[in-house]
C-alpha cells in the first residue's frame, strides 16, 4: 500500500468494509464509479474516483467504470470520451472495460414487468405537472393517481404500448406503487420509466422508453455484482428506493449503498446544470475553462493529477457536509510545483529601463539555476545589456517611504545581476512613463553592498533576450464563498476572474518551449515566473504565440499545518 492510499484506512467506509470482511472472509470487494455522461467530470467526481478505485485496490478488489446513460436527451459520446480521459489522467484503471446501464435495458425492462405483475407498478397518464401536484409536499401527503388501480393485465398491455411507441412523450409513464402518504417524497410512487423519442448514443433507436436513474442505478449495481455502492449524501433519501427496488425484484445480488459528504469548495460551482448555464451564456468558454473546477479545467490551469489526488486525500471521507477552503486546493499544487517547476523570469507589464553608463554593445552572459534547490533541473543562460524591461509596478514615481522597490534616488538589485539606481524618467506626450534612466553599479555582480543594507530584489529581462507572450491571470469566478447555495448565482460573478497581460519571457526558455510545441509535446511545461507565480503553457499556444495560464500565486494563504 503506497502513501497515497493510507488515508483510506482511517475513514468510516474502511471500518464498514473491515467489519464486512470479518463477517465474510471470502468477500471480493467490488465498487464502481457511475457517472452520467451529460457533462465533464469535476473535482467532486475526483473525490469519488479516488475513493472507489483506491478502496478496491486497497482490498484487492475491482472497480467498474459504468456510465449510467438513461437520458439520451442530455448525453453524448463527447462526454463519455472526456470522462474516460480524465480517469486515465488521474492515474486509475477500471475493471475489464467500460460498462453502460444501457447494456441492461432488456433486463431492466423485464424487472419493470416483474413489478407490474406483483402489482407494484402501474402505467400512469397524468401529466408531469399533475404528478408533481399529486405528490404533495413535505407538509402535505400526496394523493393517489386516478390510474393507480388499473389491473395488472391492463398495465402490462399499456407498458408494452409505451415500449412500442404508441404514446407520445409525456402521455404516459411507469410508476412504482409504494405509498403516496410516505414521509419521504421520493417514495410517493416514483416514476420508473418515461418516453423519450431520441436516438441513444449506444442503443441507437432500439428503445423509446428509458428507465429513470434511480431504477437503473440500483439494478445495474446488482447485475454487476457491486458489493459496496458509494454515493454522496444528497442520495441518502434515494436509499429507501434503492433498497425497495432490489427487495421487490428477483435480483441475484443485493448491493449495499453507503453515503459520504459531497465536496463543496469555496467560490466555486460544481453543479453540471449551472456550469452549462455559464457556458451557454458565454460567461466561460467551455467545459475546460480554467476558472471552473472540472478536471479538464484544472488540468488546463496547470494542476497535476498527483496534486488533485493529494487534495482528495487531505479532505478525507466523512458524513459531515462542509465548505472546504479553496486555499487547501492551492496548497496541494503549490507544494508540488515548488519542488518541480523550472524557475525563469517573465515580465507581464513591461516598462523600459535604460542603463546610461553601460555601452550599447555590452553583453554579459550569466548562468542561473533552473531551480535553487534542485541541481538536477540544470541551468540556463540569461543576457544582461544596457536596455532591460522590469514590471511597471516595480517602479513608483511618487515618493512613498513604505515603497521598497525602485524609485528616483533609490537602488534595487536585479535578480541574478547588478544593483541599479533610478535617476530620472522620460515620458510621452500623454504623461506616461516610457523609460526609466538608471545608473548600474558594475562592481556589484554577486557582491553585497558595502556599509549598506541589501536592496530589494526585482526581476527583469534584457530587451535583446525577450520573446512576446500572453499571460492569463485566473481568479475566483465568484465573489462569494458559497455561490452554489444562491439561486441568483450569476449575480455574484467576479468581473476580474480573468485578467490578460501581454509581456515577455526569456527568449532562450521560449525557444525550448517552441521546440516542444513543434514536437506536439506539452507535458511538464510548468514554470515559476520569479516573484509572480506558477504558470503552465496553455494548449492554445503555437510557435508564433505563447500563452501561459497562472496556476497559483507564490504566496500561501493557507496556514493550517498539514500532516505528513
Amino acid at each position: 500500500m503506497n502513501n497515497e492510499n493510507k488515508q483510506n484506512n482511517n475513514n468510516f467506509i474502511s471500518k464498514i468494509i473491515n467489519e464486512d470482511f470479518q463477517k465474510n472472509k471470502n468477500l471480493l470487494l467490488h465498487t464502481r464509479f457511475p457517472p452520467e455522461p451529460n457533462g465533464y467530470l469535476h473535482i467532486g467526481h475526483a473525490k469519488s474516483i479516488c475513493l472507489n478505485f483506491e478502496i478496491a485496490n486497497l482490498y484487492n478488489g475491482y472497480c467498474n467504470l459504468r456510465f449510467d446513460d438513461t437520458n439520451p436527451n442530455k448525453e453524448n459520446k463527447k462526454y463519455i470520451n472526456s470522462i474516460k480521459n480524465d480517469i486515465r489522467w488521474l492515474g486509475y484503471k477500471w475493471y475489464k472495460r467500460a460498462f453502460y446501464s444501457s447494456e441492461y435495458f432488456s433486463i431492466l425492462y423485464k424487472y419493470a414487468k416483474e413489478l407490474i405483475k406483483k402489482d407494484l407498478a402501474y402505467v400512469d397518464q397524468l401529466t408531469k405537472e399533475q404528478i408533481r401536484e399529486y405528490r404533495g409536499t413535505l407538509k402535505n401527503v400526496g394523493k393517489n393517481s386516478p390510474y393507480r388501480n388499473r389491473s395488472i393485465e391492463d398495465n402490462l398491455k399499456l407498458f408494452k404500448k409505451m415500449k412500442n411507441g404508441f404514446f407520445k412523450e409525456g402521455e404516459a409513464c411507469l410508476r412504482a406503487k409504494i405509498n403516496m402518504s410516505s414521509p419521504s417524497i421520493i417514495m410517493r410512487d416514483p416514476v420508473l420509466y418515461r418516453i423519450i423519442f431520441t436516438k441513444h448514443h449506444q442503443t441507437k433507436n432500439q428503445w423509446c422508453i428509458y428507465p429513470m436513474y434511480d431504477f437503473a442505478h440500483c439494478l445495474s449495481d446488482s447485475i454487476e455484482g457491486i458489493t459496496h455502492s458509494f454515493c454522496t449524501l444528497e442520495f441518502q433519501d434515494n436509499k429507501n428506493l434503492y433498497n425497495w427496488i432490489l427487495k421487490n425484484t428477483n435480483v441475484k445480488h443485493y448491493s449495499q449503498q453507503y453515503e459520504f459528504s459531497r465536496l463543496n469548495l469555496e467560490y466555486s460551482i460544481l453543479s453540471k446544470r449551472k456550469i452549462s448555464i455559464l457556458i451557454n451564456k458565454n460567461i466561460i468558454n467551455e467545459w475546460d475553462d480554467p476558472r471552473i473546477l472540472t478536471i479538464a479545467g484544472l488540468r488546463r490551469k496547470g494542476y497535476t493529477a498527483s496534486s488533485i489526488r493529494q487534495f482528495c486525500h487531505k479532505i478525507g471521507i466523512t458524513k459531515q457536509n462542509n465548505l472546504v477552503e479553496f486555499s487547501m486546493l492551492e496548497y496541494c499544487i503549490r507544494n508540488e510545483l515548488n519542488q518541480t517547476a523550472t524557475r525563469t523570469m517573465a515580465v507581464l507589464e513591461p516598462i523600459k529601463v535604460y542603463l546610461y553608463n553601460i555601452d550599447d554593445d555590452y553583453e554579459k552572459k550569466i548562468t542561473v539555476p533552473n531551480h535553487p534547490n534542485n541541481p538536477n533541473l540544470g541551468n540556463h543562460e540569461i543576457i544582461f545589456t544596457n536596455t532591460i524591461y522590469i514590471e511597471r509596478k516595480d517602479f513608483q514615481e511618487k515618493y512613498d517611504k513604505k515603497y521598497k522597490r525602485l524609485k528616483i534616488g533609490t537602488e534595487v538589485r536585479l535578480r541574478h545581476a547588478y544593483i541599479i539606481k533610478a535617476e530620472k524618467i522620460e515620458k510621452d506626450k500623454n504623461g506616461n512613463i516610457v523609460t526609466i534612466i538608471c545608473f548600474c553599479d558594475t562592481t556589484s555582480l554577486g557582491k553585497k553592498p558595502i556599509n549598506k543594507k541589501n536592496p530589494a530584489v526585482i526581476h527583469w529581462i534584457a530587451k535583446k533576450n525577450t520573446l512576446p507572450a500572453k499571460f492569463n491571470l485566473y481568479n475566483h469566478l465568484f465573489t462569494i464563498k458559497n455561490p452554489e447555495q444562491k439561486e441568483n448565482f450569476l449575480s455574484f460573478l467576479n468581473p476580474d476572474s480573468l485578467i490578460i497581460k501581454n509581456g515577455f519571457i526569456e527568449k532562450k526558455i521560449g525557444k525550448k518551449i517552441i521546440k516542444k510545441i513543434n514536437s506536439n509535446n506539452y507535458e511538464n511545461l510548468f514554470f515559476q515566473f520569479e516573484r509572480i507565480g506558477y504558470f503552465c503553457l496553455d494548449q492554445l499556444s503555437s510557435k508564433t504565440t505563447l500563452v501561459f495560464n497562472r496556476t497559483v500565486s507564490l504566496r500561501d494563504s493557507w496556514k493550517v499545518k498539514m500532516k505528513n
